[in-house]
């Protein structure tokens, strides 16, 4: 009888195991992923009036949606700036966060009129939490140390409530172009 029950307490072990192994992967796998290719995505609104750094700056790393929630990719993209850049907000919003995080400084702006929120770093802070700033404001400088990229650069995100997008989404049609306009004479 000893024998009988300990082979019970094995194959109930290894019944729990099995649950538990398959609990752990279905909550895995309810991780809320990006939308599939040919989803329909949520629309970013293409509400900024200027570039954060510069009149066109050179975009060193775009941005790379993850597979997964905790996936491999890049939430935002690089910016090439030099250092002490004057750091524009790109809409009008309100300062969600203005300080440090893992020691490097960020400034964070709610978007006025939407859900979207948008992140810089590395940036010294010229704006405090709770100010309300005006597209093309100067909302800091970028910092020289705390860039990871191999040149000083800035990163911009943005994201709709926990969900990163992207940031150049929100330029118009005529900010992402490369040159002015230039007006021909009239023969």
């Amino acid at each position: 009888m000893r024998r009988d029950d300990r082979t019970a307490r094995s194959g109930l072990a290894l019944l729990l195991a099995l649950l538990l192994t398959l609990l752990t992967c279905t909550a895995r796998a309810s991780d809320t992923p990006p939308p599939a290719p040919g989803a329909p995505a949520p629309s970013v609104p293409a509400i900024a009036r200027t570039w954060p750094v510069g009149s066109h700056p050179l975009v060193l790393r775009g941005w790379e949606p993850p597979a997964t929630v905790y996936g491999r990719g890049h939430r935002g993209v690089d910016l090439a700036t030099p250092a002490g850049a004057q750091l524009r907000a790109v809409a009008p919003g309100r300062v969600s966060f203005a300080g440090r995080v893992a020691g490097r400084g960020v400034v964070a702006v709610e978007l006025t009129g939407t859900d979207l929120r948008t992140t810089y770093e590395p940036v010294t802070a010229t704006v405090k939490k709770g100010d309300e700033v005006t597209a093309g404001q100067v909302v800091g400088t970028v910092e020289i140390a705390g860039s990871h990229c191999a040149t000083t650069c800035v990163h911009w995100g943005l994201l709709r409530g926990e969900v990163y997008l992207n940031p150049l989404e929100l330029l118009p049609p005529w900010l992402l172009s490369r040159g002015p306009s230039r007006l021909l004479p009239v023969l």
